[in-house]
């Protein structure tokens, strides 16, 4: 059950998204969460406190989500499998639910000139990366946080030109293929194994096999 504090740093996170640094203020995060005005200031008394509210609720939930993962992995998942799970990743992210997106993007420019938020925006990016290179030695990758972090910052560089930048402009720089693009990503950071294998299912709706969802996300990008 979610409780009263999980449901503001959550609706934190939305308010980023939505509304961008600007537009998050206690009264915004009250009204969207549909608590008394005042609630959210007596948890989060000040502007970086959501902020950095919002940072641990992200690495938080990211750790979550790796576990889960984790737990459904089989024990002879190999690096392919592995590999596969970031254009699925790429797509979801930017198509279908960019709220975390956005808000990672807002808090980044934030941590720019606020130390404090800064500071857990840091504890939050080392926490993924540890989390994703769990992952990735499951299959027999010799990943490190340093790997798993490099992966994780260039997936947010691509994912937000995904985002922001107009269809051509992605064809003309070659960034029109965000199932190719997951893949390179992957490899660019992560050093190499000689194993391979299916695709794991990162618990989305992708298309069976590697073309349908190629194909699935081409289209979805074309905008």
């Amino acid at each position: 059950m979610t409780t009263r504090r999980e449901l503001l740093c959550d609706t934190v996170i939305s308010v980023l998204a939505d509304e961008g640094g600007r537009g998050l203020t206690h009264r915004a995060v009250d009204r969207a969460a549909g608590v008394p005005l005042g609630t959210t200031k007596n948890y989060f008394p000040t502007r970086e406190a959501l902020l950095q509210a919002a940072a641990e609720r992200m690495a938080l939930l990211h750790a979550e989500a790796v576990a889960r993962l984790r737990e459904s992995t089989p024990a002879d998942v190999t690096p392919t499998r592995v590999a596969e799970l970031y254009p699925a990743l790429l797509r979801r992210a930017v198509l279908q639910d960019p709220t975390h997106l956005l808000a990672m993007a807002e808090l980044y420019l934030e941590a720019v000139r606020r130390p404090a938020v800064r500071e857990a925006l840091g504890r939050m990016v080392v926490s993924n990366a540890e989390a994703g290179a769990s992952l990735h030695r499951a299959a027999g990758l010799p990943s490190t946080a340093r790997d798993a972090g490099l992966l994780d910052a260039y997936f947010l560089g691509v994912a937000v030109s995904l985002l922001a930048l107009p269809a051509e402009a992605l064809r003309a720089t070659g960034l029109d293929d965000p199932y190719a693009l997951g893949l390179g990503l992957f490899h660019a950071a992560v050093p190499p194994s000689g194993h391979g294998d299916q695709p794991l299912d990162p618990g989305g709706d992708e298309p069976g096999g590697h073309d349908g969802g190629r194909a699935a996300t081409a289209r979805t990008c074309g905008r």
